[in-house]
């Protein structure tokens, strides 16, 4: 199955090298070393997450990239771009060479960094963006952190806009953005810090607002509410360069989810209301947002199990992005393809033109996309699997997520077998 071109027939794939061969019409001369049997599964594209960190560098000693990395592939995660609030922050050439280096030793999923913005995300000083995407940097962004100073972000999108270079920013205000849960009757109840609409609205009118005058691509990050779907609705009418996302958190929980102060659904951005919630969903299936992420954030179980608005934002997740895709779908009343594109072809479409702006396209490399002649990365997904997320069974190192069947009561349909990177199998159950 392949949702860009509409492909979905039962049949062979086969796999010559690193290079898909054949798709359903097999050359009768090829003989195969190894024979996947993947009967009433499917054999898709290698998802691609725009939103995943690793954890390195700063926690080399856990091992953290290794056990990431094979949590993306458990995922059925072929291709994932890292945000650069690393320690340290991801604003050395050095830094992102020696990351890119670790993963590509790993031979597990291909790793595409994001250059920090700002020097140490501090707002103040531009990156050497030059020099860091010469070292392999995609774009540049500030993670979770907020340029408070218009004139600095003014300068990085006339900077970035020279050279081609795409911005990635989540929208949130400086000031209003510092809360814990979501502005409303349940955190004034709960008694916790608020984070309003407005922090993401106003933040939105900003970056468009400067997209107008430099000519910058911005590619925005976890959006979260419904005005900022009608704000980004609006600006994509008008043209604009612009690329967005919605994070699995967002697109299947509410503020309800927070329940007795439960940590795991500490996340940044917040849960918002269920009016929230479903337009999000429905701007996923119009186009308006353009792809799915995991925002997977393996927060250690020491920061995480403290009181709510002290607990580290963040929850596990690029081992749950296809399952709730494809909930999303069903939920949603679509076809299976129509499912699959936001987490396949069209962040893969986005991150092969932030590649493109940098160097020359490989044409073997088409993520997440299935043709013939293309480099092979693929899933494969047995959508009949019904199974529990068991926090001890995930592959990465953080273990909570508000999708823990303990906390949501609610089974996943749907989850991945088996994952093939440039032609080697990396990840089988």
């Amino acid at each position: 199955m392949d949702p860009q071109s509409a492909l979905d027939v039962v049949g062979d794939l086969c796999i010559s090298g690193s290079v898909i061969e054949s798709i359903a019409q097999p050359n009768a001369q090829f003989i195969a070393d190894l024979t996947l049997d993947a009967q009433s599964h499917w054999v898709l594209p290698g998802l691609v997450d725009l939103s995943v960190r690793v954890m390195e560098p700063g926690l080399e000693h856990e091992g953290m990239l290794a056990s990431e990395l094979l949590a993306s592939v458990a995922g059925g995660v072929s291709s994932l771009v890292c945000p650069p609030d690393t320690d340290p922050t991801l604003d050395e050439p050095g830094l992102v060479e020696m990351l890119k280096f670790r993963a590509d030793r790993l031979q597990l999923a291909r790793l595409f960094p994001l250059g920090a913005l700002t020097k140490a995300l501090e707002g103040e000083t531009l990156s050497e963006m030059q020099a860091l995407t010469q070292a392999g940097c995609v774009g540049f962004s500030q993670a979770d952190q907020t340029v408070k100073d218009t004139h600095v972000l003014q300068r990085a999108f006339s900077y970035a806009s020279t050279f081609g270079f795409a911005v990635w920013l989540h929208p949130a205000d400086y000031y209003l953005g510092r809360g814990v849960a979501a502005s409303g009757a349940l955190a004034l109840r709960m008694g916790l810090s608020t984070v309003p609409v407005a922090s993401e609205t106003i933040c939105l009118n900003t970056i468009f607002a400067l997209m107008r005058s430099t000519g910058a691509r911005v590619h925005l990050s976890r959006v979260s509410s419904a005005k900022g779907v009608e704000l980004i609705k609006l600006a994509k009418a008008e043209g604009l360069p612009l690329t967005c996302d919605v994070s699995i958190n967002s697109l299947h929980l509410t503020e309800m989810d927070l329940g007795y102060f439960d940590s795991r659904a500490r996340l940044t951005p917040p849960l918002r209301q269920s009016q929230d919630r479903d337009a999000l969903r429905q701007g996923l299936l119009e186009g308006v947002i353009d792809a799915l992420v995991s925002d997977h954030n393996p927060v250690p179980g020491d920061l995480k199990t403290l009181p709510f608005a002290q607990a580290t934002p963040g929850a596990t997740g690029v081992e749950l992005l296809l399952s709730l895709a494809y909930k999303w779908g069903q939920e949603m009343g679509v076809g299976e393809l129509k499912a699959l594109e936001c987490v396949t072809s069209k962040p893969g479409a986005i991150l092969r033109q932030a590649l493109g702006f940098h160097q020359e396209p490989d044409p073997m490399f088409a993520p997440g996309t299935l043709r013939v002649g293309a480099m092979a990365d693929l899933c494969i997904f047995d959508p009949n699997d019904v199974w529990s997320v068991a926090p001890a069974e995930l592959k990465s190192q953080g273990k909570h997520t508000p999708f823990d069947f303990e906390m949501s009561g609610s089974a996943m349909t749907g989850r991945v077998k088996k994952t093939i990177v440039k032609g080697r199998l990396v990840y089988s159950v």
